[in-house]
């Protein structure tokens, strides 16, 4: 990843020299993309598996929860915006990268942007955390039940190089490692992970391509590519959010889980979580998903998958 070009998710972002991508937490350095936010943890708590969540990876199980900053996707009803799009992650990447408070992120083709969001000017409080000392970490909490590491809270995979060399440590520790993630990312970076990473927990976000370009920005086939190729290397499951009105058809959800039935001989097997939604950050002008709806798309998976779980509700 040079001549700053980033090639970790379908942008591309084009980075100067000192700047930021999109999402916040990949810079340029004597002409190479690399990650800027190694390390730099915003959030590290105990969390029960299932919370992930993962409903079939050893359950009754707990975690160390480990997040940093920043996000390829502008989802407007991110539940830690705090840390992954607002003007506080932003400002946040831009102090640790020094720069000016008035310099966007890149965009799309690589532009300066406004990152569009809120704060007066608050920076988030960051730890650095070297891999060793989360490996650490990890091993202490085994005797209270802690399985291992999971990669969650903001996007990780815009981090990889860190979740890659913490996993491996973490491994040789002989402890699991998770990570929870939109699965926006190209199929080198899953690649570079695939040796370390026990379980997944996917966003599935929806199944059309207008809610992933016109809602998220994002891009669905990248997701679909990430998912079909994780489902050969770890323990996946996968997670979809319903927002009344943009992906909550029966029709949709069918198509979504027929789809992830066919991934391969197991893929009726593969766990699908239906989630309810509530208002929150850019999306406060709708109702919370009724639990009826919830109840009735997750049925309609079922005739498709074996393992269907509803959350929120």
């Amino acid at each position: 990843m040079s001549d700053g070009v980033c090639k970790v998710c379908f942008r591309h972002c084009r980075i100067e020299e000192g700047g930021l991508g999109f999402c916040g937490a990949r810079t340029c350095k004597d002409g190479k993309v690399v990650c800027a936010n190694y390390g730099r943890v915003t959030s590290l708590a105990m969390d029960p598996i299932e919370k992930k969540p993962l409903k079939r990876f050893f359950p009754g199980s707990l975690i160390l929860s480990v997040g940093s900053y920043g996000c390829n996707l502008r989802c407007p009803f991110c539940q830690n915006s705090d840390i992954s799009w607002s003007g506080i992650a932003m400002r946040t990447a831009r102090k640790a990268a020094g720069q000016s408070e008035d310099r966007g992120a890149a965009g799309k083709d690589g532009a300066a942007g406004k990152d569009g969001a809120s704060g007066q000017g608050e920076v988030l409080k960051t730890e650095m955390v070297p891999p060793e000392e989360l490996a650490s970490a990890a091993e202490y909490y085994k005797e209270a039940g802690s399985i291992g590491v999971a990669f969650t809270y903001n996007e990780p995979l815009i981090g990889y190089e860190y979740v890659r060399d913490a996993a491996k440590l973490v491994h040789e520790k002989g402890l699991k490692n998770v990570i929870v993630t939109n699965g926006t990312a190209s199929l080198d970076v899953l690649d570079e992970l695939a040796p370390y990473i026990d379980a997944m927990n996917i966003d599935l976000k929806g199944f059309t391509d207008r809610y992933y370009k016109e809602v998220l920005g994002g891009d669905r086939k990248m997701v679909m590519d990430f998912i079909e190729k994780a489902v050969t290397v770890c323990h996946v499951e996968i997670t979809t959010l319903i927002i009344p009105g943009e992906n909550d058809s029966e029709e949709e959800m069918d198509e979504l889980s027929g789809w992830v039935a066919g991934l391969g001989p197991d893929g009726a097997d593969i766990p699908l979580h239906v989630t309810r939604f509530f208002p929150c950050f850019h999306m406060t002008d709708r109702d919370a998903t009724s639990v009826e709806s919830v109840i009735r798309l997750a049925d309609a998976a079922r005739r498709n998958l074996k393992y269907v779980y509803t959350g929120n509700i």
